[in-house]
């Protein structure tokens, strides 16, 4: 009886080690798959198996935390139904051929940290509310064909390390609420139709690192606020319609590695960044 009773406790303890997600977070990956083609991946899923042996899936606590498909030949939409993996903290997708709109439930994913969907063929606009990903430290979503403008709540995101918008549609100008991020090294846009001038606020991005705002049609001077950022590395601004010489300006940035003006503007003192403009 007491055998019986020591192979029942460890029968118990290898299915609680070994237990399955739940059948709504299976489901909700078995959903992934049909939709993005998934007979034809470069790894494959096997339905039948354990879905702790899926390529890609990282699981803890028998939740999946983590999906990187990355180069994996994914074709096709996300489903809304992705939203049913609530303890995601990381979403990688990028280098497939993903298309269409991100699904409106993307947003309710609240754990997510890395949200990665670059080099897809993603179209429609940014969702208006994402700044509910409150967890976020990294969102890259360049090399797509997302339009209509940067949202507003893109500034709730204060934990957000790395935007990475470049090579896309996006229109409008650089939202004000962008001062929020402190955390933000990274702030990359290029190749975008953006417009309007630098707003000064951002100068209080004081841990900025890298700053891309290369092949869209910003204009006006350089607010003087820039010269704040002491820790820039990359500073590269050329492609647009800024005013003024500021060759000085790689002085005054300690760190700079890259720096890129227009040749218009890569010549002569630097007098001021930010004057007057006679127009006003």
């Amino acid at each position: 009886m007491k055998t019986l009773k020591i192979t029942l406790v460890f029968c118990l303890i290898s299915l609680f080690s070994f237990a399955e997600v739940s059948q709504e977070q299976k489901a909700a990956l078995v959903d992934l798959y049909k939709a993005t083609n998934g007979d034809s991946w470069s790894h494959s899923w096997n339905l039948e198996e354990s879905v702790s042996t899926w390529h890609g899936i990282t699981i803890e606590d028998q939740n999946v935390v983590g999906i990187n498909l990355s180069f994996n030949g994914l074709k096709g939409e996300l489903p809304e139904s992705i939203s049913k993996l609530k303890h995601l903290k990381i979403l990688n997708l990028s280098f497939n051929k993903l298309s269409g709109e991100l699904p409106s439930s993307l947003v309710c994913l609240k754990k997510l940290e890395e949200l990665k969907l670059f080099s897809n063929i993603f179209s429609g606009t940014i969702p208006s509310d994402i700044g509910k990903l409150s967890n976020l430290k990294s969102l890259e979503l360049f090399n797509n064909d997302f339009s209509g403008e940067i949202p507003l709540s893109i500034g709730s995101l204060t934990r957000l390390e790395s935007l990475i918008l470049s090579s896309n549609k996006l229109r409008g100008t650089l939202p004000s609420s962008l001062s929020r991020l402190k955390s933000l090294k990274v702030l990359s846009v290029f190749d975008n139709q953006l417009l309007g001038k630098i707003p000064s606020s951002i100068g209080g991005l004081v841990e900025l690192e890298e700053l891309v705002l290369s092949n869209n049609a910003f204009y006006g001077e350089l607010p003087t606020e820039l010269a704040q950022l002491t820790n820039l590395k990359t500073l590269l601004l050329s492609e647009n319609q800024f005013k003024g010489n500021f060759a000085a300006l790689k002085d005054k940035l300690p760190n700079i590695v890259d720096f890129d003006l227009d040749d218009v503007n890569s010549k002569g003192a630097l007098a001021t960044l930010d004057t007057e403009d006679d127009d006003d």
